[in-house]
């Protein structure tokens, strides 16, 4: 399964929309752009996403994209030591 990552439209004017394109051309992942994804004191202040339902964000977009990845390389380690440890029991 794809990690799906949000985006707002609202947060566009921080660049946001680079790392958007960026995104949905690489086939790993599942991108969505919402009108709204209702944090707007987030959305106001910097660039950040929603990765899998967590808040990711940072100072600049390319800040930004490093830290998706990051966040999606963690996630998928926790879920597959998750996975073993289910499968221990």
């Amino acid at each position: 399964m794809k990690p799906l990552i949000e985006f707002c439209a609202s947060n566009m004017h921080h660049g946001t929309d680079k790392i958007v394109k960026l995104l949905e051309q690489d086939d790993k992942y599942d991108v969505i752009e919402y009108g709204c994804l209702g944090n707007c004191g987030e959305c106001y202040m910097m660039p950040y996403a929603i990765v899998e339902g967590e808040i990711v964000s940072a100072e600049t977009p390319e800040q930004l994209l490093d830290n998706i990845i990051a966040t999606v390389k963690r996630q998928q380690e926790q879920n597959e030591a998750l996975d073993k440890l289910l499968d221990d029991l």
